[in-house]
């Protein structure tokens, strides 16, 4: 298994970012996917998920309305598009399958 992320960088606050998760070694289209992200000195947070049998997607309060999740089967890629990005966003962003984790790609909200 292996998940590999990307995209993450420096933006300003009210900016956007995708970042994408290029996922390998299991079956990627009956599969959930999520989004963890640890802040500098804090725990994990969970931000997103893909429910994959019902199709939908969940989101913790702090994102919901600015980030969305979302998938493309063929390329065994989820993505996380980030609106109106905020300074308290600041975070390493994982992507996580059934206690798999990729290497976190940084994303840095600040002016």
């Amino acid at each position: 298994v292996q998940l590999v992320e990307s995209g993450g960088g420096l933006v300003q606050p009210g900016g956007s970012l995708r970042l994408s998760c290029a996922a390998s070694g299991f079956t990627f289209s009956s599969s959930d996917m999520s989004w963890v992200r640890q802040a500098p000195g804090k725990g994990l947070e969970w931000v997103s998920s893909f429910v994959s049998g019902i199709s939908s997607t969940y989101y913790a309060e702090s994102v919901k309305g600015r980030f969305t999740i979302s998938r493309d089967t063929a390329k065994k890629t989820v993505y996380l598009q980030m609106n109106s990005l905020k300074p308290e966003d600041t975070a390493v962003y994982y992507c996580y399958w059934n206690a798999y984790w990729g290497q976190g790609t940084q994303v840095t909200v600040s002016s």
